[in-house]
């Protein structure tokens, strides 16, 4: 592989808005300008910003340079190539609207939540309101402060404590965090409430909201297009959340044939509506097809002809007849409401054509009444689809964790979205910067199957060039949708992202690779420092099932995360599942992104515990650094912290005076590798080989 690790910049964040080759691009522009002048100032940025292709047709100098100046920007200050960055993802983003939208068929799952003006719908907002209002107002802890008034930035108030957040991620995806987790004191402090959107923020990302867009202090500081951009995506997943053949096989009536039904499952979710949508209309004799959430609902008709078809009992027969689309629309939602539904939207919202608001309603329209059969065609392509229960796990993670990278493309059905080879191209790029050659890559639609073929070639050549485990395996494999191998792949690949995390934290290699055995010690390490006698002998260590060596770990890093009074024994199953799911919402309390399930923590999925140790480790690794950075003397911090004051305290158990450096270097490294292959899972049905003196080596290099 190429020594060239391509553009880097210290804000992970900012590193994931951008691909490669865009930031060589940028980096260049920056530098040339930055030659010219000998530095680059605010002032600089609108003849820059006028000259790059996302811009010139869209802005003029003079509109840059308003814009600045409303931000309150000082054009002669100096600004450095990530403050560039910065500024040109607050234009990109401010210019989608002005092309009409994204592309994106997911665009409420990826449409940036970062503007430079910071407007907000009200109508939105209030649709939002009243979903609160009515799926949380019998929440225990909300009810107090429940119905809250749309007219008012009571949501926003509300929302600065994070309580809220975390109630309406477990409406939209019932039992993601555990309630016990949550900081619910009537006044909370900076720490706790810190806690709590930590706790928020990971979670959303366990369910597929896009997030790395927001922070912890945003949601602290409650900005609107913030709050409003994570709501409206927590509200979408769940009112889409049965829009798949899995949840609802009644949708296998919208296909005639299984290439069909392959078709539908590859479809995203307001994909899956629309098609639903056009399939009732078709009955009802409507002649044009709907193909968005907007103009095409506009005057009203559309709807007049679903609800029709769905709930004739309910029909008026002026709705049609009217030639004013406001009451033709005020119409169709008196009908909606008899057969059921709330009225989250007005009239205008329709005749104005908000795609989220007519999204939201058409979802609503069709859990109440989807107008779909159940029959023997439905139940027998139900069973087809029939996944194991671990490769439904693993699929899940993987698709989650790769949709949390910020790649341009979003990843709704992974088996079938990586199929072409170009997502796979992108998280390659994304972890390992610089290794794709992307003028040899073909990105979608791609209509020549060779090209995918030649797309997963260059995957598995880079994955070999990472020394991933790849014996056999060719990049039709992946093309031909093997699950077993593919989910191979994606493990491989996310457990280098981790290792590498890791390894970029240590200031002393010594030219060894981090291995899964480093993790083992430094977690086994972790856990006697703190007195207890527990000790794993590897991720696959029985003993880990009942959760609480992972509490002890948890508590070593951090003392005051953990609330003992909660942790049972273990010695059921009910007690291995209470423990399993207040481990999880912990880890991600405490900071931790990750993707796993109870079910991943009972059953040991050494897989999964392993990436769990790991962002655990990762974690604890990143606040000593954050600690030393902020303090030139380790005593100093020890005798001044105070639990409430302090955003990361001491780690119990440990000498304070030991530096990070010497933490890691006293990691064991150990150059005993497994040869356990791709293929070699394959063979064994998805159950590897695996050397039981080490912990989890799968796919070691």
């Amino acid at each position: 592989m190429s020594s060239y690790v391509g553009v880097l910049v210290s804000d992970q964040w900012l590193q994931s808005q951008f691909t490669q080759v865009e930031l060589r691009s940028l980096e260049s522009r920056f530098i040339s300008l930055k030659n010219q002048n000998g530095k680059v100032t605010v002032g600089d940025l609108p003849h820059l910003m006028a000259k790059l292709k996302a811009f010139r047709e869209r802005y003029t100098e003079e509109e840059i340079k308003r814009i600045l100046s409303e931000s309150g920007s000082i054009l002669f200050d100096e600004i450095d190539f990530e403050v560039f960055l910065r500024a040109y993802l607050n234009f990109q983003s401010q210019a989608t609207p002005k092309q009409g939208g994204t592309k994106n068929s997911s665009s409420f799952l990826k449409a940036t939540t970062t503007t430079l003006l910071h407007t907000i719908s009200e109508s939105e907002k209030a649709s939002y309101v009243v979903h609160i209002n009515s799926y949380l107002g019998d929440d225990p802890f909300l009810n107090q402060y429940l119905p809250l008034d749309p007219a008012t930035n009571d949501l926003f108030d509300l929302a600065k404590d994070g309580i809220l957040l975390c109630k309406l991620i477990n409406v939209a995806v019932p039992g993601t965090i555990d309630e016990r987790a949550i900081n619910t004191k009537q006044v909370l402090n900076p720490w706790e409430r810190n806690e709590n959107h930590t706790l928020c923020l990971n979670s959303a990302k366990a369910i597929g909201c896009t997030v790395v867009n927001i922070g912890t202090q945003d949601l602290v500081e409650a900005r609107p297009h913030l709050v409003l951009g994570l709501i409206s995506q927590i509200i979408k997943i769940q009112l889409l959340a049965d829009l798949n053949l899995k949840k609802t096989p009644q949708l296998v009536e919208l296909v005639d044939d299984s290439q069909e039904v392959e078709e539908l499952l590859s479809l995203p979710p307001d994909k899956v509506l629309l098609k639903w949508m056009n399939f009732h209309l078709q009955k009802a004799g409507y002649k044009k097809l709907v193909t968005n959430f907007s103009s095409d609902l506009k005057d009203g008709e559309a709807y007049a002809y679903l609800l029709n078809v769905l709930a004739p009992e309910h029909c008026n027969p002026y709705t049609l007849d009217t030639k004013d689309s406001t009451e033709r629309a005020k119409l169709v939602l008196d009908h909606a409401e008899r057969m059921g539904c709330k009225r989250y939207l007005t009239p205008k919202d329709i005749v104005e054509g908000s795609s989220n608001l007519n999204l939201a309603f058409v979802a609503q329209i069709f859990h109440q009444r989807n107008g779909l059969s159940i029959d023997s065609k439905s139940v027998s392509f139900a069973e087809m689809m029939t996944d194991d229960v671990q490769t439904s796990r693993e699929e899940r993670c993987f698709r989650l964790w790769i949709n949390s990278l910020g790649i341009s493309t979003y990843v709704n059905n992974l088996f079938e979205d990586v199929r072409n080879g170009w997502v796979l191209l992108e998280v390659l790029d994304k972890i390992s910067p610089g290794s794709v050659n992307w003028k040899q890559a073909t990105k979608p639609p791609i209509k020549m199957p060779f090209r995918k073929v030649e797309n997963c070639n260059q995957v598995i050549r880079i994955g070999k060039q990472l020394k991933f485990s790849l014996v056999n395996v060719a990049g039709n494999d992946i093309v031909q949708g093997n699950k077993k191998l593919i989910l191979a792949f994606l493990w491989q690949l996310m457990r280098f992202n981790v290792l590498q995390l890791l390894k970029n934290l240590r200031s002393r290699s010594q030219g060894k690779e981090f291995r899964d055995a480093d993790i083992l010690n430094w977690a086994n390490k972790k856990v006697k420092s703190t007195g207890r006698n527990s000790q794993i002998e590897s991720f696959k260590d029985r003993s880990l099932s009942n959760g609480i060596f992972l509490f002890v770990l948890l508590s070593a890093v951090e003392p005051r995360v953990v609330n003992w009074n909660l942790v049972t024994k273990g010695e059921s199953d009910d007690e291995k599942k209470l423990n399993a799911t207040y481990i999880i919402s912990v880890a991600r309390k405490l900071g931790c992104s990750i993707f796993l399930l109870p079910e991943d923590i009972m059953g040991v999925n050494q897989k999964m515990i392993l990436t769990l140790v790991a962002s655990i480790m990762y974690w604890s690794l990143q606040q000593q650094i954050k600690d030393a950075e902020l303090s030139p003397s380790p005593a100093t911090t020890a005798t001044t912290a105070t639990p409430d004051e302090s955003p990361a305290p001491s780690v119990s158990g440990e000498d304070e005076s030991s530096s990070l450096s010497g933490e890691v270097s006293s990691l064991s490294f150990d150059d005993a590798t497994s040869d356990t292959t791709v293929s070699s899972v394959v063979e064994n049905d998805g159950n590897p080989v695996e050397d039981e003196s080490l912990n989890c080596k799968l796919f070691t290099p």
